[in-house]
């Protein structure tokens, strides 16, 4: 009987078994838990050596982690300098071929290398800083270079000079 033909106001009780029945939540939480693991244990002692040890290893993983946020602010400037210089260098370019008269007549060619050289330099400077970082962190760690922001950051190198050698060749 269900409660509207009883006319109970009490909610009816669910059977033990589906307390028993596992739920997405659940799976989701067991999932976390294994992927995440427990951690490192609560209560361990460690000699002064191990935890001078873990201290170090942290701190090589901090230094490595700003070392890829600054190659990224690098790759950030390289990109908006690399940008703007080529949509500067189009739109004068195009200003250019409407009659506008413009004080150079190589204007926008100037401008545009001026601007895509200044980002593909960042980009070279970012990623030399970046390599040095590396070297100097290799000591504590093995770490390697095929690093995502090292990856990014070495097409924004190809691309920044390709980008100054198709403007530079446009005479």
């Amino acid at each position: 009987m269900s409660q509207s033909d009883t006319g109970s106001s009490k909610p009816v009780e669910a059977p033990a078994t589906a307390a028993a029945k596992p739920t997405l939540f659940g799976a989701l939480r067991a999932a976390i838990a294994s992927w995440w693991g427990t951690g490192p244990p609560v209560h361990r002692k460690e000699s002064s050596n191990e935890l001078a040890e873990d201290r170090t290893d942290m701190a090589t993983s901090r230094t490595l982690m700003a070392a890829d946020r600054t190659l990224m602010a690098w790759v950030r400037t390289a990109l908006s300098l690399n940008s703007f210089g080529f949509t500067i260098y189009k739109v004068l370019q195009g200003l250019a071929q409407t009659g506008v008269t413009l004080p150079h007549g190589d204007t926008p060619r100037i401008v545009g290398l001026f601007m895509t050289g200044m980002g593909t330099l960042a980009m070279l400077m970012g990623t030399v800083e970046y390599a040095q970082s590396l070297r100097d962190l290799r000591s504590f760690e093995d770490i390697r270079l095929t690093r995502p922001a090292f990856i990014m950051a070495v097409l924004m190198s190809v691309m920044g000079v390709s980008l100054f050698l198709s403007i530079f060749s446009k005479v």
